[in-house]
C-alpha cells in the first residue's frame, strides 16, 4: 500500500469531496435582471425588482436533472441589492414588491437545494457600489461582516463561499476577521478566490482551466482586473484546486432580453467540460434566470441536453481499474472500440504523476495514443476510434508512487 506518510501537498476532506462534485450551476439574479445590465451602480430603486413568476425549485430542479452536484446564487452582486431580508440595509428584496416585501430569495433556493439533494454556495460581493460607508474600511469591514454572518447562519449547511474580486483592486477587507466568522459557522464550507482561499479562481471567465493544471498553487490573479499574482493570507494551504466559471450565454452573466442567440451551442459546453471538468478542475456553469423569476426554456433545454451527452459518452465504461506503481494494464473480454480514457488518481496521498503515456495494443504492437503529465483528481483523454482489447497506462515519471483510482475506457459513439 502507498506511502501514508507523504511530503506532499495533500487536501483536506472538505476539498476532496468538493473536487468529487465536479459541476456546479451558478445563478446571477438580482437588480440587473430587471435593469438591463451587468453591473449596477447601486442607485436602481428596488421598486424595479418583482419578478412575478420566480420559482427556485425550477432553477434547482434544472441543475439537479442536468447533473449539476451544487448551485451557487449571488446573494448580492456589485450594487449592493441583498436577496434576502437583511438587518444591515433597506436596499434588499424587504424594499420591493416582490411578495409584498416578505420574500427571501436565499431561504428558497437553499430549501430547493435541501430538497433535492444538492449542495448550496452563496456569493457575497465584497465591493459594494450602493453603501455609503464602503468609503470608511472600518465601518463596511462591520458592515460586510454582519452581511455574511446572516447568511452564514441563516440558510443551513453551505457548500461553498465565493468572492468575487472584481472591484476591490486594492482595497484590503478584514479577511482575518471574515475567515474566522466561516471557521465558526460553516468551518466545511469551500472558500473561493479571496481571503485564505481552499479553492482558486482558474483566472479567466471562459471555464477553460490550462492543461497541466495542477492543484497546488502559493498565488493567483482574483480578478480580471487584478495585474500579475497576488499573495493570500499565510493561513492559505498550498492544495487549491481551480474552480472554471462561464455563463450560458457568452459574455453574459445577468439575463438580458433578446439575447437567445449567445446561447452556447452543445459542442461548444462539451469542449469547455473536456477542458475543465477533463483537466481537473470544476466546472462552474451560470444558468441565469429572467426578469419573470424563471430560466428561460431555451437555456433549461441546453444545460440538460448538455448533461445528458456527459452522461451518455461516460456513464457507461466498457471496463476499468484501479491500481498502484508505474504501469497499470486493462485488459478486455474481447476486441472492442474505444475512443476516451478517464484516469483518476487518488488524491488524498497527494498529485504523484508527474509524466504518463497510454498505449493501446493492435496486432503485436503497442501504439502510443496519449502523452500528458498531470492526472490529479481527473484526466479525460480522447482520440480516434480503434479497435483493442488491451489497454496500459505507464507513469514515466513520479513523485512517490502513483496510485491510480480509476483508469476507465469508453466509446463515445
Amino acid at each position: 500500500m502507498a506511502n501514508l506518510s507523504s511530503s506532499l501537498s495533500v487536501p483536506t476532506e472538505q476539498q476532496r469531496r468538493w473536487q468529487d462534485l465536479e459541476l456546479g450551476m451558478f445563478c446571477h439574479f438580482g437588480m440587473n435582471t430587471f435593469c438591463d445590465q451587468e453591473w449596477g451602480d447601486g442607485n436602481d430603486s428596488p421598486s424595479l425588482f418583482n419578478p412575478a413568476q420566480l420559482d427556485a425549485r425550477q432553477w434547482v430542479r434544472t441543475a439537479k436533472a442536468a447533473g449539476f452536484r451544487y448551485f451557487v446564487l449571488t446573494a448580492k452582486h456589485h450594487d449592493g441589492f441583498c436577496l434576502w431580508p437583511t438587518a444591515t440595509t433597506d436596499y434588499s428584496v424587504a424594499s420591493s414588491p416582490w411578495r409584498e416585501g416578505k420574500g427571501d430569495i436565499v431561504r428558497d433556493c437553499a430549501d430547493a437545494c435541501r430538497e433535492e439533494g444538492i449542495g448550496f454556495g452563496l456569493y457575497l460581493s465584497p465591493w459594494d457600489r450602493h453603501e455609503p460607508c464602503y468609503s470608511d474600511p472600518e465601518a463596511y469591514d462591520l458592515f460586510y461582516a454582519s452581511q455574511l454572518e446572516e447568511l452564514l447562519m441563516g440558510y443551513g449547511p453551505l457548500v461553498e463561499i465565493w468572492f468575487d474580486g472584481a472591484g476591490s483592486e486594492g482595497r484590503e477587507y478584514d479577511w482575518k476577521r471574515i475567515m474566522s466568522l466561516i471557521k465558526q459557522h460553516q468551518p466545511d464550507a469551500m472558500v473561493f478566490n479571496m481571503g485564505a482561499p481552499t479553492i482558486r479562481w482558474v483566472g479567466n471567465e471562459d471555464g477553460l482551466a490550462p492543461y497541466p493544471c495542477w492543484n497546488t498553487a502559493e498565488s493567483a490573479r482574483v480578478s480580471m482586473f487584478s495585474e500579475g499574482d497576488l499573495k493570500w493570507l499565510p493561513e492559505t494551504p498550498r492544495w487549491v484546486p481551480a474552480e472554471c466559471d462561464v455563463p450560458i450565454r457568452k459574455d453574459r452573466w445577468f439575463w438580458h432580453p433578446e439575447e437567445e442567440h449567445l446561447l452556447l451551442s452543445l459542442e461548444q459546453l462539451m469542449d469547455i467540460y473536456y477542458r475543465s471538468v477533463g483537466h481537473g478542475a470544476t466546472l462552474l456553469l451560470n444558468v441565469t434566470p429572467d426578469n419573470r423569476g424563471l430560466m428561460p426554456e431555451a437555456d433549461v433545454n441546453r444545460v440538460i441536453s448538455f448533461g445528458n451527452e456527459v452522461r451518455r459518452r461516460f456513464d457507461h465504461p466498457l471496463a476499468e481499474l484501479f491500481g498502484e506503481g508505474e504501469v497499470i494494464e486493462l485488459v478486455l473480454p474481447r476486441k472492442l472500440v474505444i475512443d476516451h480514457i478517464i484516469t483518476m488518481e487518488d488524491i488524498a496521498y497527494g498529485e504523484r504523476v508527474r509524466d504518463y503515456k497510454i498505449e493501446v495494443q493492435a496486432g503485436n504492437e503497442w501504439i502510443e495514443m496519449i502523452r500528458g503529465s498531470a492526472i490529479g483528481h481527473k484526466k479525460i483523454d480522447f482520440f480516434q476510434p480503434i479497435s483493442t482489447d488491451r489497454i496500459r497506462l505507464t507513469v514515466l515519471e513520479s513523485v512517490e508512487r502513483p496510485i491510480i483510482k480509476r483508469f476507465a475506457v469508453f466509446n463515445s459513439n
